[in-house]
Order: C-alpha cells, then sequence, then structure tokens
C-alpha cells in the first residue's frame, strides 16, 4: 500500500512543488513496480465489431457510467457529450454513491463538477480538471477512493435527449485501503440571487477532513465590478475565522479583477467584463494548502462590489449586491457527509429557470438579409442545425424576427458555430447596438469585456458557443436581431455566421420544480402510497419524479409494472419516457404489456420511441407480437438514425421469428451511423452462431 499513500495521501496533502518544478517520474512514483490491478468502465459496446459506444440518455433518465465493486481508487474519468438543449452542461447532474450509501458524497452538474459554471463548455487546463477541444472533453483526475462499493452515474434532467454520452472511469483495485483514507466530496450550491444580508455559504459540513478545492460562478445582475467580497474559512466551530481574504479574485490568486486565464492551481475559464448580464467562472484548487477540520468547516464569502446611482455616479465601492451566485466544494472527509441539501433540480438551475429557446433555422422564411443569403445546414454536429448566413463581407446583414409575449427584462443570448469561414459580427436589437446605456466609473483596472461585437473565426467548427447579447426591457410585440458583419478576422478565409438557437429568458429568481413533494420522490423516502400518488400528481413534475424513482429501483417497478403501464399515456413526454424506461429492465416480464409499449413506437417525441425500442429488445423473443409496429416504426420517412438502431436491436431480440424484418435491416445496413446494429441484428435474425 505505499503506492496508494504517495498517490492519494501525499497527493492530497499538498506538495509545495508544482509538477513542472519536478521530475515527474518521482512525482508519479512510476519508478517502483505497482501492487494493484487497473481497471476500466466505458461506455463501449459489448459487441466489439460496433462502434456505437455512446449512451443517450432520454430526458429524465439515469446513466450509469461505474458500478464498481472495491476497495479500489477512480483514479480518472473522461465525458464527452453532443446534446442540442440550452444548458446542458448544468441539466446534466453528476453523482458519486461510495459503500451503498443513498447519500451522494458527489452531487453536482456536470459542467460545473468539471470546473465550468453557467451551463456553458470552455477550456479547462489545470492539475485536477482538464477540459480539452474547447471544452468538449472533460477529464478528472481528483482520487476517488472507495472501501466496498463505487456507483457514478449522470442524469438528464432537461426536457431533451442527449444524442451521445461517451465515458471512461479508470480505477484501481487494491488489496485494502489505510485506515484513515478520506472520501472525496464535492457539492453544489446556488442562490440566484444571493441572499441579501447574509454572506453566500460555499459549505457547511461536519465530520473531519481537509478542503481541497473551489469553482465559484458569477452572473451580474447589475452593472460594475462585483468581486470586493472576501472569504472566510471557520474551522471547528471557533468563533472567528482562521484564514479571511481581501477580495474576490485574490481568492482566485488574481489581481485587480479577473480575467480568463489557465493554471495548475488557478484559473477563470470565463470572464466576460463587469456589465450588467456578465459571467464569470473560476476556480481554485486547495493542492499545495489544503484547509484541515476535526469538527466541522463553514466557508463562507462576501456578495460585495461596487453600486451605482441612477445616474450613474459611483454610491460606493464596498456594498453588498445581489448578484447569481453558484459553486462546488470539493473535500475529502472521514466517513460520507450527511445533512447537506441536495441542488435544486433541472432548469431551476438555470439562471432564470424559464429559457425560451429559439431555434431560428426553423423560421427561414421570415429571415431577412442584406449582401448575402441564408440557407439551413442540418445535422452539423450530432442533432445540431444551423441558420447559415453566407456573407458577402463588411456590410452584410441577417435579421431574425421574435415575438414577445410579456413586458419584462430579458436576458438575450444567441448560440452560434465559430468557424474558419467566419466573419466578425456585431449584434443588433431593432436597429440599436446592445450594451450599457451610460459608460460607468470603474475600478481602476477592471475588466470592462467587449461588448456584443463577436468573433466568430475558429480553427475548426464549433457548434455552438453561448454569446450573452444584453439584459434589454422588452414590450410585448415583435422584435428583430440583427448581426452586421464589420470585417473578419486575419485567419479566416470568409465573412460567413452560423447561428444555431436564439436564447430568451425573463430576468427572475428560477421557481423551484416540483417542490418538495417532487424532492421527496427523488430521494426515494416516500411509501409504495406516496409514489403511487405522485404517478397520478396533477403537477408533472412531481409524475416525473415518480416515474425517475421507479427507474432507480428494480423492486418497486415490478410491484407498480401496472400503475407504470398506465403511465405510457401520460400527457408529458418526459412522464412516458420514464416509465418505459423503469419497465424496460423487467424483460420478460412485461409481455403482458407488449401491446402497450409497442403503441408508443408511433410516439411523437423520439426518445420516447427509442426508448419503447429497447424496452421490447429487453424481452427477447417474447416480443415477437410487437414485429409489425417494429416493422411500421421502420418505414416511417425520417426516422432519427438513433431510434433505428434501436428498431435494429429489437428486430435482432426476437432472433429467428423476426425474418419479415431482413428486408428492412439490410437497408439499415447501407446507413453507416446503423450498420453495425443492424449487422449484429441480421446474424441474430438468421441464427448465425
Amino acid at each position: 500500500m505505499r503506492t496508494f499513500r504517495l498517490s492519494v495521501a501525499s497527493f492530497l496533502a499538498g506538495s509545495c512543488f508544482s509538477l513542472s518544478a519536478q521530475n515527474p517520474l518521482d512525482w508519479y512514483d512510476l519508478s517502483r513496480l505497482k501492487d494493484y490491478s487497473a481497471q476500466r468502465a466505458s461506455s463501449n459496446n459489448s459487441d466489439w465489431a460496433s462502434n456505437d459506444d455512446s449512451k443517450r440518455p432520454i430526458a429524465g433518465e439515469t446513466s450509469v457510467l461505474a458500478d464498481l465493486d472495491g476497495p479500489g481508487v477512480v483514479t480518472h474519468i473522461w465525458i464527452t457529450v453532443a446534446a442540442n438543449e440550452y444548458g446542458w452542461p448544468r441539466l446534466l447532474r453528476f453523482r458519486v454513491y461510495y459503500d451503498g450509501s443513498a447519500t451522494p458524497s458527489v452531487d453536482a452538474p456536470l459542467g460545473d463538477f468539471f470546473a465550468v459554471g453557467h451551463g456553458v463548455e470552455k477550456s479547462v487546463d489545470s492539475l485536477l480538471i482538464r477540459d480539452g477541444s474547447s471544452g468538449r472533453s472533460r477529464n478528472s483526475y481528483w482520487p476517488m477512493p472507495f472501501r466496498k462499493h463505487c456507483r457514478i452515474t449522470v442524469t438528464n434532467e432537461g426536457s431533451r435527449r442527449v444524442s451521445n454520452l461517451y465515458y471512461h472511469v479508470d480505477w484501481k483495485r487494491v488489496s485494502s485501503l489505510p485506515a484513515d483514507t478520506a472520501y472525496f466530496h464535492a457539492w453544489y450550491k446556488q442562490e440566484l440571487p444571493a441572499i441579501m444580508g447574509r454572506r453566500y455559504e460555499i459549505l457547511n459540513v461536519h465530520g473531519r477532513g481537509h478542503y481541497a478545492g473551489t469553482l465559484l460562478s458569477v452572473i451580474q445582475n447589475q452593472p460594475g465590478w462585483f468581486g470586493e467580497g472576501d472569504e472566510f474559512f471557520y474551522v471547528d466551530g471557533a468563533a472567528r475565522p482562521s484564514i479571511e481574504g481581501t477580495g474576490t479574485e485574490d481568492y482566485f490568486n488574481d489581481a485587480w479583477s479577473l480575467r480568463e486565464a489557465q493554471g495548475n492551481y488557478t484559473g477563470v475559464p470565463i470572464a466576460e467584463g463587469t456589465g450588467l448580464g456578465s459571467r464569470m467562472s473560476a476556480y481554485r484548487w486547495h493542492l499545495p494548502d489544503p484547509v484541515p477540520f476535526h469538527t466541522s468547516l463553514r466557508f463562507e464569502i462576501e456578495h460585495a462590489g461596487w453600486t451605482y446611482n441612477a445616474d450613474g455616479s459611483v454610491r460606493s465601492g464596498f456594498e453588498e449586491r445581489a448578484d447569481l451566485f453558484s459553486s462546488v466544494a470539493y473535500w475529502y472527509q472521514l466517513g460520507i457527509a450527511q445533512g447537506l441539501r441536495p441542488a435544486p433540480y433541472g432548469v431551476a438551475r438555470l439562471p432564470h429557470g424559464n429559457a425560451r429557446q429559439i431555434e431560428v433555422e426553423q423560421n427561414i422564411e421570415d429571415i431577412r438579409t442584406e449582401r448575402g443569403k441564408a440557407s439551413v445546414q442540418k445535422e452539423v454536429f450530432w442533432s445540431r442545425d444551423l441558420l447559415f448566413f453566407e456573407a458577402e463581407g463588411a456590410g452584410s446583414r441577417i435579421e431574425i424576427p421574435f415575438e414577445v409575449t410579456e413586458e419584462a427584462r430579458y436576458e438575450l443570448l444567441a448560440q452560434l458555430a465559430h468557424s474558419p469561414d467566419y466573419g466578425t459580427y456585431a449584434a443588433l436589437l431593432d436597429g440599436k447596438a446592445l450594451g450599457q446605456d451610460a459608460e460607468l466609473e470603474h475600478e481602476p483596472g477592471a475588466n470592462v469585456g467587449t461588448g456584443t461585437v463577436v468573433n466568430a473565426y475558429h480553427s475548426e467548427l464549433y457548434v455552438a458557443e453561448d454569446h450573452v447579447l444584453g439584459w434589454p426591457q422588452l414590450t410585448p410585440g415583435r422584435h428583430t436581431l440583427s448581426f452586421v458583419c464589420s470585417g473578419k478576422d486575419f485567419r479566416s478565409s470568409a465573412f460567413n455566421l452560423g447561428i444555431d438557437t436564439q436564447i430568451l429568458a425573463k430576468v427572475a429568481s428560477p421557481d423551484a420544480v416540483g417542490g418538495e413533494r417532487a424532492e421527496r420522490l427523488r430521494s426515494g423516502s416516500a411509501s409504495f402510497a406516496a409514489w403511487t400518488s405522485g404517478l397520478k400528481d396533477q403537477d408533472p413534475y412531481v409524475r416525473q419524479a415518480a416515474a425517475w424513482r421507479a427507474t432507480q429501483d428494480a423492486v418497486l417497478a415490478s410491484r407498480g409494472n401496472q400503475l407504470l403501464a398506465e403511465s405510457l399515456t401520460d400527457p408529458s413526454a418526459k412522464v412516458r419516457g420514464l416509465a418505459v424506461a423503469a419497465l424496460r429492465p423487467l424483460g420478460a416480464s412485461n409481455v403482458p404489456l407488449v401491446a402497450s409499449i409497442a403503441t408508443l413506437l408511433k410516439d411523437p417525441e423520439m426518445g420516447v420511441r427509442m426508448m419503447a425500442a429497447e424496452a421490447l429488445a429487453s424481452m427477447g423473443k417474447r416480443a415477437a407480437p410487437a414485429l409489425p409496429a417494429l416493422l411500421a416504426a421502420c418505414e416511417i420517412l425520417d426516422q432519427h438514425v438513433h431510434v433505428q438502431r434501436s428498431l435494429a436491436n429489437a428486430l435482432g431480440a426476437i432472433g429467428p421469428e423476426a425474418r419479415a424484418g431482413l428486408p428492412v435491416l439490410r437497408r439499415f445496413q447501407k446507413i453507416p451511423r446503423v450498420q453495425w446494429n443492424a449487422d449484429a441484428a441480421i446474424k441474430r435474425v438468421e441464427d448465425v452462431r
């Protein structure tokens, strides 16, 4: 166990030297032979002839990334995702459970856990988190020891199916762990906005351990530099903090505001300046300086900064502000931390909780252009379609109309593509520049941002980066968002622009989703009677929570399978999908429900159709009565390839009785992304052993 102590105990206790200052062989102790077994859990297809290596969780579904028997240590996690729902990195929920505990020790949005807040993708290059390929390749190197068992999950708490979820979980099985081995924890919190009259609390935990890292994300609810707030660590119930800071950027080892930067121990993936609606996300890893505690730790930070009078003059250089705060605390402690409040569900983690995602390419007939032409590019990046503007040069213009039904202040955001042949654009709203009404006096040296000018050049086609355009006050009726070309980066070969979606959200505090009833069902603390009642509740979020609970408890799903069958006709597509997902593991027990499940093959929601086909596949040859419905579904025009894959799986599972499906399976063989599933299905139908 000497190696384990070096790789975990010494690593977590903190070294005074960076990797670059040492011989890496000494750091990782690579010159000593290892006495453990290297293992990996991954999304790799069990059929090695297939390249269909991803999970595709429907709305509400939980994917199990790893289910490991210990003792062991998770040493590395790699995840990449293709999804087309706004804010999906914050809608996907990442959890880690140790040793059979019903309470997760890691509970955070996927994006935030990997050190980038606000549901966006950005690069991170640090010792413990590395997000490459413009943030699309997420890597964690936090050591996660466990004694008996480790379960790692990702739950899709959005409303759209995830196109692809690929992952590796690398771990080592060891013979034992030292008695003083601490468990890794990470916990998400938010106050949208921060509560006036008290500091923002990043962590309040009881037990023995040491604090190891922070991600802090802020959206400015008013203009001006927000980050004059100091941090305070209270250890073991002390009345006074043992650590006091001098400013928010100082805690992240920066100075005079925050700017985008990368570093081994600290970094700032997002820093948009000091305007209204500007976003910041920064990390700090306490590797050289962990904060030990024996009985408790409370970590707080002030939310204070510069404020202004109505005429734009400075009111204060240090006044409490109601900006939107969210965070992840990372720490190690003995045992499983208890009493921490779970994160809000799904959309309640987005800044305003009411975002309207406008697929602009679907309204191309209403688009107006000058000195250029608009068209639609399909499936540019795994389920993302673009409104493509082929511009002639500087002065080219594309106008996108949209409707507003309620007068309010809105956050206006555009998800844009970046490409080697794209230009530089300024965003206009109703023909006027977006931005601050007046230039405010700032703290000297503060980063004021770059406004709404977008340089859309990138060395490769990247879809789609979030650009906050402003927080304008909008009246009911039609408005126009315009992008006007001002030129191009010298490296760009043309002046084009690709627009994925337009996001419109009324500025407001997000509402809780489903309330306490839904939370009890999600936590598993509700009785069978309460679960039954939840499936029939008027609130769709409560019904979703009840259906999701059944996906996590096979005994519950088996006992309540008739109730789940009734939910297959629920008005909510999310409930229908989760109900059939809960039935899928029951396999042959679902034979009496074949007809009901087969009906979902015609469901308007793609994810429900896909899950219905997978549920039929789980029954094997006993799903033969569904063969006519499966063949009919195969003939639907423009059926998505992911549904076609699941249909092929179901036909193959039925076996020789599905010979009538051979013609369609041979047609599927000619579709590159369905070929592997069709090949495997044909072998089973033809009973080729």
